[in-house]
């Protein structure tokens, strides 16, 4: 099968899209084009809802890519056999979505001032709609650090910096190091091609989510909690007060 084409990736603002069903499996269907993120990096899939032509609203309860890059929806029922090759209407949670866009965003200013100024590599992470958490391998580890952190992220925020996303040759991107904030999982390569987000004038790396427009769209950040999870790695759990976006 051909891949699916990824919506999300040509616009981040992508939340409805028109899509035709190319094949059905039990309760998972897959489209030529989708606008749902299939997951990965720390970010769950999207929700939502899809609808065929005279067909009744089906909710989307999870959405995979598998190895040939199809994206599977799997749908809180089967769907017909007779929608393969019909229309449907594609319709993801934005509220769900911009929220674990906006936390997945803040994640990239904190892994990059971890590293950069820490010397932290990312070890984990796991993003949600009302906080997140990351983990860092990273030695002399203390509150005041956490107090460090926070201050450096929110004058990230606060500045305002717009954020693009671009692709780069596969060799090439063997040849920026820098792109990497795990040494664990490489990013995955499609087409012989890897997926840079940039936040122009702070930083780039290898990146396959959503990601909001500007750093100002993320309010303000907080570090709630942190745990030991080993000698030198750290959990971090996170939080943003949207009440402050401008």
């Amino acid at each position: 099968m051909t891949p699916t084409r990824r919506l999300y990736w040509e616009d981040d603002d992508c939340f409805v899209a028109e899509a035709i069903v190319v094949a059905i499996d039990g309760d998972r269907i897959a489209f030529d084009q989708t606008c749902f993120y299939a997951g990965g990096g720390g970010q769950p899939s999207d929700l939502g809802t899809i609808q065929c032509e005279g067909a009744e609203l089906i909710s989307v309860l999870a959405v995979m890519a598998d190895q040939e890059d199809v994206i599977w929806h799997r749908l809180a029922q089967a769907p017909s056999a007779e929608w393969l090759g019909q229309p449907a209407r594609l319709v993801v949670d934005v509220e769900r979505r911009m929220a674990l866009t906006r936390y997945h965003t803040v994640l990239h200013v904190l892994n990059t001032i971890a590293l950069r100024d820490y010397d932290a590599w990312i070890t984990g992470a796991q993003i949600g709609v009302d906080y997140s958490r990351i983990d860092f391998k990273i030695e002399g580890f203390s509150q005041q650090l956490v107090l460090e952190l926070e201050a450096k992220v929110n004058r990230v925020l606060a500045n305002a910096h717009t954020l693009r996303a671009f692709f780069l040759p596969e060799a090439e991107f063997h040849r920026r190091p820098d792109l990497l904030r795990t040494l664990e999982v490489q990013p995955p390569v499609r087409n012989g091609q890897v997926r840079v987000v940039a936040i122009e004038g702070f930083d780039e790396q290898a990146c396959g989510g959503t990601h909001v427009h500007s750093t100002s769209q993320l309010g303000r950040f907080s570090i709630f909690k942190t745990e030991n999870k080993g000698k030198i790695n750290k959990r971090l759990y996170v939080r943003l007060d949207f009440s402050e976006v401008a």
